[in-house]
């Protein structure tokens, strides 16, 4: 277990080059965080929006970054473990140093267009994913460079993953299945829900560190109880919640490993479920498998949608959709494409997914089953949890 290596580098590179030649472009920049981490496999410790950060990736040459002096040794630490896949990195200061040994916050622009200059980009064609204010500023520093907005083709690049990125995520996925365990272990009438969940998100950080001592995992474990559940996100009130006899819980155990999230969502009932809520649940975990089972190479987008859809249709329980399906998974929890259920393109190998369809009952609870899948031939389903109502029962 490693971070990404430089194989992935290697592919994500090539299918950067491959875009620049469909769009006639001598380069891609990115300043949004995860595209940043994306291109350079760096954890991004900043928000652009407040310290800007800019990626440049040329047709030809080696890329190179502008970043922020709070980085300084969270980028050594990175090249020591060999993890960082940009070595021309250009900082810059917040504050005003009486040394002035690095350009100012104030002076991006003018540092950003002397660097796409010096590495023989003052003129030609760059493909942006936004960049605001700030990248104006750039181009009206830069007259030779068209700066070309290029979000949505950019949002390609993150489709299909590499078999080592595969690999990561199924690691993850493995991991959220034993957290999903502990909630079976753990969940009893009269707990406070966000204690159960700190504690096995304690849990986890500690089995985490057996599993993968030395990498980058964010835990992710949050539930809802009760009929808060009806709000897939639930009621924005949650803190002194208990966990009642009778309730229903959904759960979430989404944890993020070398910049790759899984989704790992179960519905929980502390006592023997009601027939409706048995209904609503049966018809939820059905529509989540025939999602995922539509996850076929060829397949369109919309049919993971519509699947899960018919089944819901079908038990009675439409009227209580709220979502669609799911969304793409890899770099952000919730990735590209978000329009699954007007996205009639063929699915590709390698795409990850969420399948996440759910029933909301208002006044009731809410009923989901979320897994990760990989597009293939076959689906591969990554989280395996168990999810038939006789493991979600807790009696």
């Amino acid at each position: 277990m490693a971070f990404l290596g430089k194989t992935v580098f290697d592919y994500r590179r090539s299918l950067m080059r491959a875009l620049m030649e469909r769009h006639d472009l001598d380069a891609l920049a990115f300043t949004d965080a995860d595209f940043f981490q994306f291109a350079t496999n760096f954890h991004t410790d900043v928000r652009p929006w407040e310290r800007p950060i800019i990626v440049v990736m040329p047709a030809e040459g080696e890329p190179f970054a502008v970043m922020n002096e709070l980085s300084t040794n969270h980028i050594k630490m990175a090249q020591e473990r060999d993890t960082l896949w940009v070595a021309d990195i250009t900082l810059y200061a917040e504050h005003p140093h009486l040394t002035g040994r690095l350009p100012l916050v104030v002076q991006w622009p003018e540092l950003v267009a002397d660097r796409l200059a010096g590495h023989g980009l003052a003129k030609g064609r760059i493909g942006i994913d936004g960049g605001g204010s700030l990248m104006r500023r750039v181009g009206d520093l830069s007259p030779g460079v068209d700066f070309v907005p290029l979000g949505a083709a950019m949002r390609e690049l993150r489709w299909v993953k590499h078999a080592d990125e595969i690999a990561v995520m199924r690691q993850a996925a493995a991991l959220s299945d034993w957290g999903q365990d502990l909630y079976r272990e753990n969940i009893r009438p009269g707990r406070l829900v966000q204690e159960m969940d700190s504690a096995i998100n304690a849990l986890m950080v500690e089995e985490g560190a057996r599993r993968f001592a030395g990498e980058n995992l964010e835990a992710g474990c949050w539930s809802i109880g009760g009929p808060a559940t009806s709000s897939p996100h639930g009621n924005g009130a949650p803190t002194g919640q208990r966990i009642e006899k009778g309730h229903g819980l959904i759960n979430f155990v989404n944890p993020r490993l070398n910049s790759l999230k899984v989704e790992n969502e179960r519905t929980w009932f502390c006592g023997k479920p009601s027939a409706k809520q048995k209904a609503a649940y049966e018809a939820a975990r059905e529509a989540s498998a025939a999602g995922a089972a539509q996850a076929v190479t060829g397949n369109p987008v919309s049919a993971i949608d519509a699947a899960a859809q018919a089944v819901i249709e079908k038990a009675g329980f439409g009227d209580y959709i709220l979502h669609r399906t799911g969304h793409g998974m890899g770099t952000n929890g919730h990735e590209f494409p978000e329009d699954m259920a007007f996205n009639h393109r063929p699915l590709l190998a390698g795409e990850v997914y969420s399948s996440e369809p759910g029933i909301y009952i208002y006044g009731l609870g809410g009923f989901r089953t979320d897994d990760t899948v990989v597009v293939g031939e076959k689906p591969e389903v990554l989280t395996k949890a168990p999810s038939d109502i006789e493991s979600q029962t807790i009696t």
